[in-house]
């Protein structure tokens, strides 16, 4: 029997350390129950005193958010409507009309239709304002209201009343069991080259991919073009299956690493791969995310693919969702992530904010180099950095404010209506002479607006001087001359926007990628790539 020694000094440390951490956790749950107990006296006495009746759902709404707005954007929580919206997206099933939307104080605008569903089988198009269900109008509703009225159980009939270019237009809709389809298309490029795009992790991502890829396979596919960008992530367990697709069993596929012990692991792939020889090509965008770095990043430290195409978005973070009370969740960041090498791909360093609320970069603070299972050198420090990179302009502060407007969207609606019909899918093309059109809608459009167009206007109109409005036009029309001088830097960018936004009007989601893998620059050089054997090989090999 093994005997133990423990002098006096020992057992004091030992017993000190003990009451340390006993003294450390009492004190932090007395500061969480002290604070809680805070907020619910507060909140009895508004709700029992205050002069007008608030909303007592609303408030705390309110207050949850802004608890949260400071820690990531990834951190939310849900209202039961809203988890029922984050179940659609993680199952890819539910009982809808086959549309995504905008919300707006006018209504329910439609902007995309997906083809065969019951939405476009009643003739809906992208642009309609839905402005009234049943009867009740939807008129400066909130969102989560809104989200309700097109959803619903299949087989059940609505009606709706919609705008559509000043016209009001009755549809009456039955609901379908809509299944959301990570792989949209799969289809192949050549005689020996297969084109997959996987645009969302859920929990049908990994058998989608298998089965678009067999399918390619019985086609005569050597080689393939996967295609993950604008992919914004989802399922940690999809993208280590997809990744298994073509690494052998038993590989390190991503390891997390967390406060809580049980939430750091080690993910390993466990079953037998599709194809371990067949040469990828994997694309990605900077709005490739997540789940798609996952994969993206695992195949590049094996030196398994090739990845080109434009740095991607950099998340790095891993999320679960937590069940609160009356049906609501937490979806909240429990871990980081890292690559096989060893890499964090983190580009924004949320926990450290400046005094004005900034995120900074990992990236700012310098990188670090780690070795893929050829020797090649790879880094951390925000996304993953394709092996080959494809430039594209560099986005300008007035682009990227367009991009996030309705600007083309609203063009590429008029276009529709003004043009009955367009050349095929694949020969359709966004001429310089229309992109001038739509520099002088913009005159038009009200919903892209600069910063400085806007700092000018709140000046004008707190101005005392009123008899200087020709003198604020004039400073006006430069500050859109300068607008349209900035976003004209991107036009490579803005008409392949623009083409694919009037593509989606005639010819579906389908018209677009059938479009793409016949004119796009990113999949015309992962094809080049991969016919090029020698050159593929020697991007793997390089050290």
């Amino acid at each position: 029997m093994m005997k133990f020694n423990f002098s006096k000094k020992t057992i004091l440390v030992l017993l000190a350390g003990v009451l340390f951490l006993s003294f450390s956790f009492k004190s932090k749950f007395f500061e969480v129950a002290k604070q809680i107990e805070i907020y619910n006296t507060l909140f009895k006495e508004l709700n029992m005193y205050y002069v007008n009746e608030i909303n007592p759902a609303e408030l705390t709404n309110k207050a949850i958010k802004n608890t949260l707005k400071d820690l990531d954007p990834y951190t939310n929580f849900y209202t039961e409507q809203g988890v029922e919206d984050a179940r659609i997206r993680r199952e890819g099933e539910y009982g809808g009309i086959g549309v995504s939307v905008y919300y707006s104080k006018v209504g329910i605008q439609i902007n995309q239709v997906y083809k065969g569903y019951s939405a476009d089988k009643a003739g809906l198009k992208v642009g309609d304002i839905i402005i009234s269900v049943n009867g009740q109008s939807v008129k400066n509703m909130e969102r989560d209201e809104l989200s309700m009225y097109l959803k619903g159980t299949p087989n059940s009939t609505f009606s709706v009343e919609l705008l559509r270019q000043g016209n009001t237009i009755q549809k009456e809709i039955i609901r379908d069991k809509i299944v959301v389809n990570p792989v949209p298309f799969s289809e192949m490029i050549d005689e020996e080259t297969g084109y997959i795009v996987l645009t969302r992790f859920n929990k049908k991502a990994s058998s989608e991919v298998k089965k678009a890829f067999q399918k390619l396979k019985k086609e005569g596919m050597k080689k393939l073009v996967f295609d993950l960008r604008a992919n914004p992530g989802g399922s940690l367990f999809e993208s280590i299956k997809i990744s298994n697709f073509f690494l052998p069993k038993g590989k390190v596929i991503v390891s997390t690493k967390a406060k809580v012990k049980k939430w750091s692991n080690i993910y390993k792939t466990t079953k037998k791969p599709l194809d371990l020889e067949i040469p990828i090509v994997v694309l990605l965008n900077g709005r490739s995310a997540s789940a798609s770095e996952i994969v993206s990043g695992s195949l590049q430290d094996y030196d398994r693919a090739v990845i080109m195409g434009q740095r991607s978005f950099g998340k790095g973070l891993v999320q679960r969702y937590r069940e609160l009370t009356y049906g609501t969740q937490l979806k909240v960041t429990i871990s980081k992530y890292y690559t096989p090498s060893g890499r964090c791909i983190q580009e924004l360093d949320y926990a450290n904010r400046d005094k004005n609320g900034k995120v900074p970069k990992f990236s700012d603070k310098g990188i670090n180099e780690f070795k893929t299972a050829n020797g090649r050198t790879v880094y951390d420090g925000g996304g993953v950095l394709p092996d080959v990179v494809i430039k594209t302009s560099k986005q300008t502060e007035s682009t990227k404010k367009l991009l996030r407007s309705r600007a083309i969207f609203n063009f590429s609606t008029n276009y529709y209506y003004q043009n009955p019909r367009i050349e095929s899918e694949v020969d359709f093309e966004f001429k310089d002479s229309d992109f001038e059109k739509f520099t002088d809608y913009l005159e038009l459009d009200t919903t892209f607006v600069t910063k400085q167009e806007m700092l000018f206007k709140e000046a004008y109109k707190a101005s005392v001087l009123k008899n200087i409005y020709k003198e604020y036009r004039g400073i006006q029309e430069k500050l859109f001359d300068e607008k349209i001088k900035e976003i004209s830097k991107n036009k490579d960018i803005l008409k392949r926007a623009l083409k694919e936004e009037i593509l989606h009007r005639y010819y579906y989601q389908d018209g677009i990628y059938k479009h793409n893998i016949k004119n796009d620059l990113f999949i015309r050089e992962a094809v080049n790539l991969l016919d090029n054997q020698d050159k593929y090989r020697e991007i793997l090999s390089k050290n």
